[in-house]
């Protein structure tokens, strides 16, 4: 059975690796990535410096707002904290893998794709980014330019 300062440090390193993934500059001191987060999971500031020096649990409201503004589903969020377990929040028909996956089958996060598919340590912050990107559509491409186009200005 783990203790409870084992959960915080497992949930703490898991969430930080989700929050650099997602663009917050958490690591220096002026990065203003704490700050940022805060602000966009609509929590105070102290439950993030909390929760990342590992002093405590977010509490569930928190942890809604961490999965708002960090695009994971909170049922992840509650998982990895170890507040539920996994027998706890069966996955729904509304949680099926989109076209291409198959039914019934959990869906991969990043990380376990980039796990699965042997990807090099050195190289998964960049996967997890780029995957991430692609599944929000966050990712433009630039205009394709036709053969009478010019290529500059």
């Amino acid at each position: 059975m783990k203790s409870d300062a084992e959960h915080i440090d497992e949930f703490a390193t898991w969430i930080e690796g989700v929050m650099r993934t997602r663009g917050y500059d958490i690591d220096s001191p002026r990065g203003g990535g704490k700050t940022k987060l805060a602000e966009d999971a609509g929590v105070h500031r102290a439950a993030i410096t909390r929760l990342l020096q590992r002093q405590s649990m977010p509490d569930l409201e928190t942890m809604r707002g961490l999965s708002r503004a960090l695009g994971i589903p909170v049922r992840d969020v509650l998982i990895r904290s170890g507040k539920l377990a996994e027998e706890d929040l069966p996955r729904t028909s509304a949680s099926a893998p989109a076209a291409g996956g198959v039914a019934g089958e959990p869906y991969l996060s990043a990380e376990q794709a980039a796990a699965a598919l042997g990807i090099p340590e050195h190289l998964r912050a960049a996967f997890v980014q780029i995957t991430e990107q692609l599944r929000l559509g966050a990712v433009t491409t630039p205009p394709h330019k036709g053969p009478d186009e010019q290529a500059g200005p």
